[in-house]
């Protein structure tokens, strides 16, 4: 048989799973490695369910997957480059859905813990045993209190109303607020959620919605969105609604994007 001449090329193989790009960011003094393309546009049970799937890392090829984040890990990863990235491809065009919000009677909860199952822990008293030994921090006519990170509990916070404002208003005062602080687990000022919601992005401020007292419990996924229609110009902080349906059971939040967090390591990929 006649050997055939000429430049010999590696024959890439093709990948096992569908590839998927990495982004690092700048997380609470550290760094966090996030899915490079958001999961997408889908009900959130649907984006975590295929973010927890099989993927390949596109440099090496190597098998890597994701999980759930928290409010505090998404906001870190549209905060990168938000005007050149998430807002114009994600915000701006759909809903993306930061993470779960427990809504009770007397305040807000983010990042809930799980029992033994798995399954998240939504019994008040169970929750405010988690405060203990945990210094409220005074906010406006209410308290906030951020949990230390431990095993179990990554990003817990309650906020309870009086620390926060509903409707719109200017970016400070939301940053400034209860619910930012859970939502970017930070005693001090939200600064991520200042940046992006600065007038420079957002010229007429903040809207704080479904956020109101209820009765009972309501689990939800919070939803951020530049508004549209007679929202233009502000950024939509959304506690119950989004994509064209309500947000259901706190499993679902149709029609928008989620960021996973890297679970399995690719070392030295990034």
């Amino acid at each position: 048989m006649d050997e055939e001449y000429g430049v010999i090329e590696e024959k890439q193989a093709q990948p096992k799973f569908p590839v998927r790009s990495l982004l690092r960011v700048h997380h609470q003094g550290t760094s966090l490695i996030v899915s490079g393309n958001a999961f997408g546009p889908n009900w959130f049970k649907d984006n975590v369910a295929e973010m927890n799937g099989s993927f390949c890392y596109p440099k090496t090829r190597e098998v890597i997957s994701f999980r759930e984040p928290t409010t505090s890990e998404s906001i870190s990863a549209i905060a990168y480059q938000f005007t050149q990235i998430a807002k114009p491809e994600i915000l701006d065009p759909r809903w993306f859905q930061a993470g779960r919000v427990l809504r009770t009677g007397e305040g807000v909860w983010a990042n809930l813990p799980r029992d033994a199952q798995g399954n998240l822990i939504t019994d008040e008293q169970t929750l405010k045993t988690y405060l203990q030994n945990v210094a409220p921090i005074k906010v406006g006519i209410g308290n906030v209190y951020i949990v230390p990170n431990r095993e179990g509990l990554r990003d817990f916070g309650y906020a309870e109303y009086g620390s926060f404002e509903w409707g719109v208003q200017e970016s400070v005062t939301f940053a400034n607020g209860g619910l930012a602080r859970i939502f970017e687990h930070t005693e001090g000022t939200a600064t991520n959620l200042l940046g992006i919601s600065s007038k420079e992005n957002y010229k007429r401020g903040v809207d704080v919605c479904n956020f109101d007292k209820v009765k009972g419990i309501i689990l939800r996924v919070v939803g951020l969105s530049s508004g549209r229609g007679m929202g233009r110009g502000k950024l939509c902080i959304d506690g119950g609604w989004g994509g064209g349906g309500g947000w259901g059971d706190g499993s679902d939040g149709g029609g928008g994007y989620a960021v996973g967090v890297l679970s399995r390591s690719a070392e030295g990929t990034l």
